[in-house]
């Protein structure tokens, strides 16, 4: 059986910095079966469970898109004040999660961080699921998700009828678009080598011929290596500026308006800095999951979790210092409409929203200054669920709390989700883990060719038989 491995990564000091990765020794075809077990066995009752409740949790969801769709936007809580509640809430939340995968797989791999190689691969599939959740909520928004076409600049017959290039909102179709073409597109071509391992292990058959597809012909040769890792590090120098434009534009939908707690040029930075910040969060998570369900400890090890934790430390301190920047500001400006924005979110009705927020993204994460603490998977996995709680309530705060007190004491009113808005957000997390469990079964969620690159035995050495 044929095992493809890069010719110009088998450097003996690489090799020696790749298993510090790795737990153990495995061989090449150990570190093949590895991954590839989750493939073909059944699947476990973890699983099983899993599945079940995303599932049950995308069918709330359906139910629920389905009934606004019919019935109209009306039934979601927004009144004459609040224009802006779950939907841009979940939107903006969405797109941050997904930018983890793109920062793992372009930054860390043009600088060159062995520690991504066992993780790259879900958090790519990670970035594609969540793009897909993000993009849902602009459509419905819509009420009439059907004529999305509006917004796209294509050859029309109506006319002056054009779409409005200075709007931030027509900039984030473009930003979204372009992350999810080039995010799609970087994950296969990543997987490429892994489908042509794949098709040379599967018998004869259906699922012998789909990777024989997927892999488009791979042969392994030292001409093919070559160009193949051209294509990544240009891909990857493709998806770095992503990585920084797609939230800063989203950033854009607030701060260039004219509203007292929005128009601020922290923004970009802040959003940025906030969505690797959650995006590290989910990686978290999946990862903690995954690795029991599918016994790939030794791949996915205590290191990786250390070098993870050491990144939303650092992110989680850069938010916790936008806050206090945003409060300093408001002091600083003598503007009273700015102060009774910032100072109406600690001291106001939706406080208590602001203080958990606080808590959970600006003080939890202080706790990963200890080893200890990053060496215990319980309170990784814990803090990686406070992080996304918090980040998604850090968009509530900004948005809510910025509407629902305008210039006029008589329009002020408070915003309260309804069912059918809470259901949505329920769905889209059903679909986001529906997605990821079905990808954990049907493909390789660890890199096998780039966890090889610094395991193998031979130098110099393009195909080994396993």
């Amino acid at each position: 059986m044929r095992v493809y491995e890069p010719l110009t990564l088998a450097d003996p000091a690489r090799r020696f910095q790749q298993r510090r990765w790795i737990e153990g020794d495995p061989a090449l075809s150990q570190i093949t079966d590895d991954v590839a077990r989750p493939l073909n066995a059944s699947p476990g009752k973890g699983w099983c469970a899993c599945f079940a409740a995303a599932l049950t949790a995308l069918a709330v969801g359906i139910g629920c898109v389905w009934y606004q769709i019919t019935t109209g936007i009306g039934v979601w809580g927004l009144n004459k004040t609040v224009g802006w509640g779950f939907d841009i809430t979940n939107f903006v939340f969405w797109v941050g999660i997904g930018h983890a995968g793109t920062l793992i797989s372009a930054i860390l791999l043009l600088l060159r961080q062995q520690w991504r190689t066992s993780i790259n691969r879900s958090a790519e599939a990670m970035t594609i699921f969540a793009v897909m959740c993000a993009g849902m909520f602009p459509l419905i928004h819509m009420g009439r998700p059907w004529l999305a076409f509006y917004v796209l600049p294509y050859p029309n017959s109506r006319g002056p009828l054009w779409v409005n290039f200075r709007s931030p909102l027509l900039w984030d179709v473009f930003a979204l678009n372009t992350y999810l073409t080039i995010s799609l597109v970087f994950w296969y071509v990543g997987m490429i080598p892994d489908f042509a391992t794949l098709r040379d292990r599967a018998s004869a058959g259906v699922k012998k011929s789909i990777y024989g597809i997927l892999s488009l012909g791979w042969n392994g040769s030292h001409r093919t290596w070559s160009r193949y890792e051209t294509l990544s590090m240009i891909l990857a120098g493709l998806a770095t500026p992503l990585v920084i434009s797609v939230h800063s534009i989203v950033s854009m939908d607030f701060a260039t308006s004219i509203l007292p707690g929005w128009h601020t040029t922290i923004f970009p930075p802040y959003f940025v800095a906030g969505a690797v910040y959650s995006g590290f969060g989910m990686v978290m998570t999946l990862l903690i999951l995954t690795r029991t369900l599918m016994h790939l400890e030794k791949y996915i090890t205590h290191r990786h979790l250390d070098a993870m934790a050491k990144v939303m430390l650092l992110t989680g301190s850069i938010v916790g210092l936008s806050y206090g920047t945003e409060l300093y500001v408001a002091w600083l400006s003598g503007n009273p409409y700015e102060q009774a924005v910032f100072y109406g979110r600690a001291t106001g009705p939706y406080a208590w929203c602001f203080w958990t927020m606080v808590a959970c993204n600006a003080l939890a994460p202080q706790v990963l200054w200890s080893r200890r603490v990053r060496s215990n998977i319980s309170a990784l996995f814990v803090l990686s669920i406070l992080v996304n709680v918090g980040m998604w309530l850090e968009r509530f705060v900004i948005i809510v709390t910025s509407l629902h007190r305008s210039y006029l004491p008589s329009s002020w009113v408070m915003y309260r989700p309804t069912m059918i808005e809470v259901g949505t957000l329920i769905g889209s997390f059903g679909l986001f883990f529906t997605c990821f469990l079905l990808f954990i079964r049907l493909l390789p969620m660890i890199a096998i060719w780039e966890v090889k690159t610094g395991a193998s035995a031979e130098p110099h050495e393009v195909v080994r038989h396993a």
